[in-house]
């Protein structure tokens, strides 16, 4: 008889896209029901796994999709937030979840004529003078 390779990894908790899409769906339905926000650790824990796996889910080729427009809603209902008034948590949040990034700009032009001179200068010794 012969012996079939050991498969690497935990066996993937969704095994299709269609599964995958039909538990993100439940999530956001359930969290327009409860008027709950939309988080990637409540879709992860919706789902049944931890956040990376989901963020790893989005790696694949075949749930890239499903991951990528549930990032967007997530994202899209973050950024919603930030014309309220307390909004220090979801910056945090599109920092770490999303990659915004605080952005400045500085200027650096240089304009008109730089000059260096030399300057002398003369030490009197007050035991020496006159």
């Amino acid at each position: 008889m012969e012996e079939l390779p050991n498969p690497v990894g935990k066996p993937l908790a969704f095994p299709t896209v269609e599964l995958l899409q039909e538990a993100v769906n439940n999530y956001f339905k359930k969290c327009d029901a409860d008027a709950r926000p939309y988080t990637m650790s409540g879709l992860a824990n919706s789902c049944g796994v931890d956040r990376q796996t989901i963020l790893n889910y989005g790696k694949k080729e075949e749930y890239f999709g499903t991951i990528k427009e549930a990032r967007a809603k997530v994202e899209q209902y973050a950024e919603e937030r930030l014309f309220g008034s307390a909004v220090t948590g979801v910056i945090f949040n599109l920092k770490n979840n999303f990659d915004w990034k605080d952005k400045s700009e500085v200027d650096q032009t240089l304009t008109g004529k730089v000059e260096v001179s030399k300057v002398t200068r003369t030490v009197i010794d007050p035991k020496h003078e006159s």
